[in-house]
């Protein structure tokens, strides 16, 4: 018996978020256009890339490079549970290929909790911005994994200053982090990077503030609360809910009955 969910997010890069449990599947070998990037949350996985054996387990993330053939199997009679994304050929490149061949199982306890933490993100469904920080730095350090001698870049003087004023700009829309680090002319970890150290949360966070200012002022003025969810760019009402609820200990319903 398997348990499988699957969705296409509105982020750049991901092609495919892929959540299952199997009992008993075994992939037979095929391959994929996009980069596999996997952990695996219960049991252990048996496969062959390349015609050469590995296996996948909990403390270890697997990535799976594009265009080589792989198959699967749980190694116990329980099966497996994992968590995959598929990215797009271009996040790390074709030159990185062989590396991922020679190397596909990755023992770095920071990469699966980031890789955890974007899977928590994505299943949300709401924070575009966050899920887009959260595989930015994914994919920096998978770089450093493949790439080992690669070395980051320091963001320049008054880079976040210069995002604040971008994302102040388009509120209550959220500026996608690719098309912010096209405009700043910075890589997208650089900008979290320097957002963070300047203001002390990240940019994903700061825009989740600012929208629950707006929504604040058109719930004293009166707005329903699912108008005043939409106006201030959450996804919907129970959106709007969560994160007051968190900030400020009570519902947005509740907090407009206070007023009066």
């Amino acid at each position: 018996m398997a348990v499988i969910s699957a969705w296409h997010p509105p982020v750049v890069g991901i092609q495919e978020v892929f959540h299952a449990r199997f009992a008993a599947h075994a992939y037979p070998a095929h391959t994929h256009e996009a980069w596999t990037l996997l952990i695996v949350d219960d049991g252990v996985v048996r496969y062959d890339l390349d015609r050469r054996a590995h296996g996948a387990e909990r403390r270890a993330v697997t990535l799976l490079p594009p265009g080589v053939p792989h198959d699967g199997r749980s190694v116990r009679p329980t099966g497996f549970r994992k968590r995959v994304l598929y990215l797009d050929p271009p996040v790390l490149g074709a030159g990185l290929v062989g590396a991922a061949v020679d190397r596909p199982s990755l023992p770095d306890p920071l990469l699966r909790t980031r890789i955890a933490q974007l899977h928590d993100a994505l299943a949300a469904r709401t924070e575009d911005l966050e899920a887009e920080s959260r595989l930015a730095f994914v994919v920096e350090r998978l770089r450093r994994h493949l790439r080992p001698r690669a070395r980051g870049i320091e963001p320049r003087s008054g880079l976040a200053h210069e995002l604040r004023d971008l994302l102040d700009a388009a509120l209550p829309s959220a500026v996608p982090l690719t098309d912010a680090a096209r405009t700043l002319g910075a890589h997208p970890t650089s900008l979290v990077r320097a957002f963070s150290t300047e203001f002390g949360i990240p940019p994903h966070r700061y825009v989740v503030g600012r929208r629950l200012e707006l929504a604040r002022r058109h719930l004293l003025d009166g707005v329903p609360v699912a108008v005043a969810a939409d106006l201030a760019g959450f996804a919907d009402q129970a959106h709007l809910t969560r994160h007051f609820s968190r900030l400020l200990g009570i519902g947005p319903g509740a907090y407009v009955r206070s007023a009066r």
